[in-house]
């Protein structure tokens, strides 16, 4: 298994921009796939994008073109880019790791868009 730990987060105002980072506490070579869920309150968990090993990249809808996933097996981290922030990206963003030994989660960061 591996533990994975979300930093980046904050309150940032609307328009800008900020990274999330996803460290792991081991190499990731061996993760398939990384990905980004956010939960807003109230909300379930929804998926926001996702990595593959291989760097095969997929988005929902909703954050195509203002969200970039990228992963750095070098250092051992994941990273969300987001631009152009919006109120409704308000949310505890948490970073997932699936790979042969099953899944696991980060402890999420919060991200709050408001001026």
């Amino acid at each position: 298994q591996v533990q994975l730990v979300e930093s980046g987060g904050g309150l940032v105002q609307p328009g800008g921009s900020l990274r999330l980072s996803c460290a792991a506490s081991r190499s990731i070579f061996d993760i398939d796939t990384m990905g980004w869920y956010r939960q807003a309150p109230g909300n379930q968990r929804e998926l926001v994008a996702t990595i593959t090993r291989g760097g095969t990249i997929n988005y929902v809808d909703s954050t195509k073109g203002r969200f970039t996933i990228s992963r750095d097996n070098a250092k051992n981290t994941g990273y969300l880019q987001i631009n152009s922030l919006k109120p409704e990206d308000t949310a505890v963003y948490y970073c997932n790791a699936q790979a042969d030994w099953g899944r696991t989660w980060g402890q999420g960061a919060q991200v709050t868009v408001s001026s």
